[in-house]
C-alpha cells in the first residue's frame, strides 16, 4: 500500500520540520533482513514502549499475524505488530485478552521514528491494521499505560473508537488500561463470505494474510 504524503501543517503552511514536502509512503510486510533495524527503532523509543531483545523480536516475527513497516522514501519510518488468539505469546496483557475473548486482533506495539512523528503515520497504521482485522475478527485490542498516564495515547485511542474493558498491573508495577474496539464490518464479512457457502475470502492480493516464518518457537518471550 503506497501513499503520497504532503508534509504541510493544517493551515497549509510548510511544516517547520526539515522534511521534503512530498514523500512516498509504503505500508508493507516486514522483511526478515529488516529485523535489526526494527529492533534498534523499538529500543530507541524509551519507556513508552517495552524493550526487546533480538530473540524476543524473532519470536514476534514468527508468531505475528500482522507485522508491517512504514517505508518513507526508502527509509524505515515505523512498524506495527499484531497477533491473534492462536499466536504463541506470553505477554500478560495478550493473555488477559486471550482469556476473555475468543476472537480478536491484538496490537502488541506500534513504533514511529522520532523524525516522522506528528504527521499522521500512527493513524495510517491503525487504519491499515483495522482493515486487516475486520476481515478476520470482531474486535481490535490493545493496551495503554495509565500509571504514568499517557494522555496522548488515551486521546488517540478514545477518538479512534476504543473503550476500556479492563485494567491490570504489570510486573514493573505500571498499570495499564485494556482496550477494545468493535469492528462493525466483521459480521457482514462472515455473512457474505463464510455463511453463504464460501470457505474463504476472495483470492485478492491485498487480502492475503501474512505467512508466519517456518518452525516458529513454541512461545514468543514475554516482553
Amino acid at each position: 500500500m503506497a501513499f503520497a504524503v504532503n508534509n504541510r501543517c493544517h493551515n497549509g503552511q510548510p511544516s517547520l520540520k526539515r522534511l521534503k514536502l512530498s514523500m512516498l509512503l509504503m505500508i508493507r510486510d516486514v522483511l526478515e533482513a529488516e529485523l535489526p533495524q526494527v529492533l534498534a527503532l523499538n529500543n530507541r523509543v524509551g519507556p513508552s514502549i517495552l524493550p526487546l531483545t533480538a530473540e524476543r523480536l524473532r519470536g514476534l516475527y514468527a508468531n505475528a499475524v500482522y507485522f508491517r513497516v512504514a517505508e518513507i522514501d526508502g527509509e524505515l519510518a515505523g512498524f506495527l505488530i499484531a497477533l491473534d488468539p492462536q499466536s504463541q505469546y506470553e505477554s500478560p496483557n495478550f493473555r488477559w485478552f486471550q482469556s476473555h475473548y475468543a476472537n480478536f486482533v491484538y496490537i502488541d506495539r506500534i513504533v514511529v521514528a522520532a523524525r516522522f512523528r506528528r504527521h499522521g503515520l500512527g493513524r495510517i497504521f491503525y487504519a491499515d491494521v483495522q482493515s486487516f482485522a475486520e476481515l478476520r475478527a470482531p474486535y481490535l485490542a490493545c493496551e495503554i499505560f495509565l500509571e504514568p498516564r499517557d494522555d496522548a495515547a488515551v486521546l488517540f485511542h478514545g477518538t479512534y473508537g476504543f473503550r476500556e474493558v479492563g485494567q491490570q498491573t504489570m510486573a514493573d508495577e505500571r498499570r495499564v488500561g485494556l482496550l477494545m474496539k468493535e469492528l462493525c464490518s466483521f459480521p457482514w464479512v462472515q455473512q457474505t463470505y463464510f455463511a453463504a457457502g464460501q470457505a474463504a475470502l476472495p483470492e485478492l492480493p491485498w487480502l492475503v494474510a501474512r505467512r508466519p516464518a517456518p518452525n516458529p518457537p513454541r512461545h514468543a518471550q514475554t516482553v
